[in-house]
């Protein structure tokens, strides 16, 4: 895989606006408004907590995909199921250890992942901007529980 290390806009833009959730629900969990989401019947940690178990389980496949794309081997694969099952069972945690959870997993596996660059399975950026934005996302679900 090419070093490439300038982030493409189109990923940065994505990145970024992939983490307006994370921030907008923490804000109003810990606020304690629940921008009228009751009226739907759902409350910001829910939306944050359902937000955050779908990214972890995106996180997962982005391993799986540089796996599927370099034959990398089953190790890879077999990990990449890691953030969904652990996402799913933190669904199930009572509060505040459903958003503790996720917040170190989301955390967590932007370390896990510095891998896939260094084994040249994925651009030198995407291991970059994984921090960045899982370093954000993981201190709001955090913040929020």
């Amino acid at each position: 895989m090419a070093r490439v290390t300038t982030v493409p806009p189109v990923a940065l833009i994505l990145g970024i606006a992939g983490l307006i959730p994370f921030l907008g629900f923490a804000l109003l969990s810990v606020s304690g408004s629940d921008g009228g989401l009751s009226t739907i019947g759902l409350s910001p940690r829910l939306v944050l907590s359902t937000y955050g178990a779908v990214i972890a389980s995106f996180l997962g496949g982005i391993r799986w995909g540089a796996a599927a794309a370099r034959n990398s081997g089953g190790a890879d694969y077999a990990i990449a199921i890691l953030p969904s099952l652990i996402a799913w069972a933190a669904l199930a945690a009572p509060a505040p250890w459903d958003l503790r959870i996720l917040g170190v997993l989301v955390l967590a596996w932007g370390l896990v992942d510095q891998d896939l660059p260094r084994r040249g399975l994925v651009p030198v950026w995407l291991g970059r901007l994984r921090l960045v934005l899982s370093g954000v996302a993981g201190a709001s679900l955090l913040i929020a529980a």
